[in-house]
């Protein structure tokens, strides 16, 4: 294979220097005979979507594999799979496609999320041998439903006792695996911290207090900014359920003041879209986008989406030996994120992908 260099400013250190890349990894000392491939503009660590369901709403792993290719396509070259139906570890043998972090299937209780989603436990003292199913086959995170409708009840509501939350969660940990959850109420959210979960996903229910609890717990935050703009769709929806329907209005009449106050107190945040979970594939740009209307600085809202978040997932960024997973702009994304729309040259595991 032909080496490949490129030079520009390389981000989040703002220095102007030379990279080449040999077997699909990055060097910072000189290559002889490689091909320039960039001169100039900006390099960014390969975008990063943490909250995406590659294989939902798929037919096959051929039509999996098209959901990915469109998140690749929007910058995103390592996705955390945050639960899908299908097993889609096949993709990560095609080298085309983003780097995928998969966590299993959901775990849920029976009729407390999508049909045909989750892996079901009947008995919730059940769910530390789910976890440890889950954490088997996955890449090293586990994804919990934390709460959904109660149709009884005709609200939201946590779905797991929180003695029952705290075994799981060991077991995952001892199992070397993370767990998050989908929480969008508030009643869920204090056991799942107190259980030492890494990550909420939404966390539109939070409140001074659990957010104050998830700073004592270095718990992280995936806000998925767009899909709460689904909310009231969602209520609409919802209109044999009234109380349902009025809390996902007032989670989404205050999403932006909980966003705010979630940054402020310095919880870890990250980019992700909810891709395949009503939002549609290649969106990572406008969550990007959302969070700095939320009130991360530029700069912020590109390192949730990359340098940052490929951290989380144990991943470098720019540096000598590791994966030359590298997007080049022509213009400074953190002057305007909408230049991320349009790379002029993306770099996936060494290969060029445009």
């Amino acid at each position: 294979m032909t080496a490949l260099h490129m030079r520009g400013v390389v981000l989040p250190e703002d220095e102007e220097r030379d990279l080449w890349i040999v077997n699909g990894r990055i060097r910072t000392e000189a290559v002889a005979g490689a091909e320039t491939i960039v001169d100039g503009g900006f390099l960014v660590p390969g975008l990063v979507d943490a909250h995406c369901h590659v294989g939902i709403a798929a037919e096959n792993l051929d039509a999996a594999a098209e959901q990915a290719r469109t998140d690749r396509d929007a910058g995103a070259l390592l996705i955390r799979d945050c639960g899908s139906p299908m097993d889609t570890s096949p993709l990560q043998e095609r080298l085309e496609l983003p780097r995928l972090v998969r966590a299993g299937r959901h775990i849920a209780r029976p009729k407390r999320y999508i049909r045909d989603i989750a892996e079901e436990v009947g008995d919730p003292t059940d769910l530390p041998a789910a976890v440890a199913e889950q954490a088997a086959t996955g890449d090293g995170w586990v994804k919990l439903v934390g709460d959904y409708i109660d149709r009884d009840l005709g609200e939201l509501a946590p779905l797991w006792p929180d003695d029952v939350l705290a075994e799981a969660m060991k077991v995952a940990h001892d199992a070397g695996a993370r767990v998050t959850a989908h929480v969008f109420g508030a009643a869920a959210l204090p056991g799942l911290i107190e259980s030492g979960i890494d990550c909420i996903e939404h966390g539109t229910g939070l409140t001074d207090d659990t957010i104050a609890a998830m700073v004592e717990h270095g718990t992280a935050l995936v806000p998925t900014l767009i899909n709460i703009e689904t909310f009231p769709g969602i209520a609409a929806g919802a209109s044999k359920y009234p109380r349902y329907a009025g809390q996902m209005l007032d989670l989404y009449a205050r999403v932006r003041t909980t966003a705010r106050k979630v940054i402020e107190a310095g919880i870890a945040i990250y980019a992700g879209t909810d891709a395949g979970g009503g939002i549609a594939h290649g969106r990572l740009v406008d969550e990007v986008i959302a969070l700095h209307e939320a009130g991360m600085t530029t700069e912020q809202a590109l390192g949730a989406a990359s340098w940052h978040a490929r951290g989380w997932l144990g991943w470098s960024g720019i540096q000598e030996s590791s994966a030359a997973d590298i997007i080049a702009y022509d213009e400074d994304p953190r002057a305007d994120l909408n230049a991320l729309r349009t790379p002029k040259r993306v770099v996936l595991r060494g290969r060029v992908i445009r």
